[in-house]
């Protein structure tokens, strides 16, 4: 069993950075690729950003070049940092992550077995 616990939202104005924080349980973190994800009322849950246990970063069309993850195996943690934040990035943000096992895709939801339990990141315009 893996779990996640988020850190780091809160409000900010558009224009401001903030980053998020994903804590794992475990002790085979670098094993496995982790993700997040953002979901808004109403909305499916969207693809943001993950972090192949490889190292290799993937991003969602509507971040690039604004959001950054990475990740930290000494620490097993993987961060996003959001930059240029506009008020459509507001939503509840969600750290996921795979089996150690796992050699599939990235970017879908049923790519990810564990799930943090969400933090709220808002916008304001």
């Amino acid at each position: 069993q893996v779990q996640l616990v988020e850190s780091g939202g809160g409000l900010v104005q558009a224009g401001g950075s903030l980053r998020l924080s994903c804590a794992a349980s475990g002790r085979t973190f670098s094993s496995y690729s982790m993700g997040w994800f953002r979901q808004t009322p109403g909305k499916e849950r969207e693809f943001v950003a993950a972090v192949h246990w490889l190292g290799n970063a993937y991003y969602g069309d509507s971040v690039k070049g604004r959001f950054t993850i990475s990740r930290d195996n000494a620490k097993n943690t993987v961060y996003l940092q959001m930059n240029s934040l506009k008020a459509e990035d507001t939503a509840v943000y969600y750290c996921a992550a795979q089996t150690a096992s796992y050699r599939g895709g990235l970017i879908n939801l049923n790519d990810y077995t564990y799930w943090g339990q969400g933090t709220q990141v808002t916008v304001s315009s």
